[in-house]
């Protein structure tokens, strides 16, 4: 390669600032400078899982108040799960695969290619091997040739098959272990998902959805099969809910939370995006006037002193109507980088009951129950005049993600 068909690193903030550079480039220049960009972008990957895999070692995530390394990169990253997952299991294998690692360090190989390995190569199969006297290095040397030299299907299908001969016969697998699901809200509240079940789980799933899809079959229906079973879930889901036996959440039984103001529910128009949701999702007033026919309305007055919903020191345990005030205010654990959902909260006193503080909105925060414990040893909350909660570390210092808003 000439070197004017490759930029420099400075090259890069002019990339970044001059898009218009992009039209000088050649077809060839191009697609050498995405090989090289590729290259550091790997570079930096292994950099940033071996970070994550030292942070996890010294657990230096306990400074901002959280447990795991995989929460740090969710909450001050903005990271999503499955991506957080893949940078600490990533940095985890790279330990045990020194010439995958070497690879990885060197660009040559990328984060998605050592995951293929990290995923199905655990402690477990790396235990197996070591009974069967496996030298796993000589794994670790023709994965990394598969993976320089083919295809990501070929390094799939090559570390499925050493799987697969460390254990011809097997053993009957636990279907816990075969069992996931993940669940995925969209900007527009829409939301999609994958599952992954054993036979047994699959075929009583199947069964209850079938249930339900061959008792409503009205005639002139014209719903595909997708959409009935789609139909058929939510239904499942209704029922449950309905019949008031699933387990009780947080001293309420789980109910589909719907928060709008009083103006928009008695008023006619569509109202896009105007009625928040438990989980996050956001759906139109008219949506929400119609799961108001079924449902408990409850008032809550958003006034600027709260109120009427200060239910003050004679109640020390939280209210019903409290803690819907202080989910539809908070939504979420109000820790620094957290976010869990408001199911798994507590409502927290700013100010301990026993040292004077009120059962009040004020005086209220919502905190998951690890954070809950982390505020009563050491760490801090509050909300400043603004309405933005801040968290501060036991040594006073303010966990800060992202540029300070003052």
């Amino acid at each position: 390669m000439s070197e004017s068909a490759v930029l420099t690193a400075p090259d890069l903030d002019l990339l970044v600032d001059d898009v218009e550079t992009l039209h000088h480039l050649s077809s060839v220049q191009v697609l050498d400078q995405m090989r090289e960009l590729a290259t550091e972008r790997n570079r930096l990957d292994a950099v940033l899982a071996r970070l994550a895999r030292h942070a996890e070692l010294t657990q230096a995530v306990q400074v901002d108040g959280l447990v795991s390394v995989r929460s740090w990169l969710i909450g001050h990253l903005h990271l999503p799960g499955a991506e957080a997952s893949r940078i600490v299991r990533v940095g985890r294998a790279v330990e045990h695969l020194p010439v995958m690692g070497e690879a990885f360090t060197d660009g040559t190989v990328s984060a998605a290619q050592v995951d293929v390995v990290a995923s199905a190569v655990g402690d477990r199969e790396r235990a197996a091997a070591q009974l069967q006297g496996i030298d796993l290095g000589v794994f670790d040397r023709a994965w990394t040739e598969v993976a320089v030299t083919s295809s990501h299907r070929a390094l799939v299908t090559a570390v499925h098959a050493f799987v697969e001969a460390l254990d011809p016969d097997g053993v009957e697998p636990d279907p816990v272990q075969q069992r996931a699901l993940s669940i995925s809200t969209h900007a527009d509240g829409t939301v999609t998902g994958r599952f992954d079940l054993d036979a047994v789980g699959g075929e009583k799933v199947k069964t209850a959805l079938e249930s339900i899809v061959q008792a409503d079959r009205p005639e002139g229906d014209l719903r595909t099969r997708v959409q009935r079973q789609a139909d058929a879930l939510v239904a499942l889901a209704d029922r449950q809910l309905g019949a008031g036996g699933l387990p009780v959440l947080r001293s309420v039984k789980p109910h589909v939370v719907v928060t709008i103001g009083v103006e928009d529910l008695v008023a006619d128009g569509t109202g896009p995006a105007t009625a928040a949701m438990g989980f996050g999702a956001t759906i139109s007033a008219a949506r929400a006037r119609w799961l108001a026919c079924d449902a408990t309305v409850s008032r809550i007055v958003m006034g600027p002193d709260g109120t009427p919903l200060d239910v003050g020191r004679t109640h020390r345990v939280v209210t019903p109507g409290l803690r819907r005030a202080v989910v539809a205010r908070d939504k979420t654990c109000v820790f620094a980088g957290c976010g869990a959902p408001h199911h798994w909260a507590d409502v927290h006193h700013l100010v301990h009951w026993a040292h004077g503080g009120e059962t009040s909105l004020a005086n209220s925060a919502l905190l998951c129950e690890p954070h809950h414990t982390k505020v009563h040893h050491g760490f801090r909350v509050e909300r400043d005049p603004g309405g933005r909660w801040r968290t501060h570390r036991p040594d006073g210092t303010e966990i800060i993600i992202g540029p300070r808003i003052e």
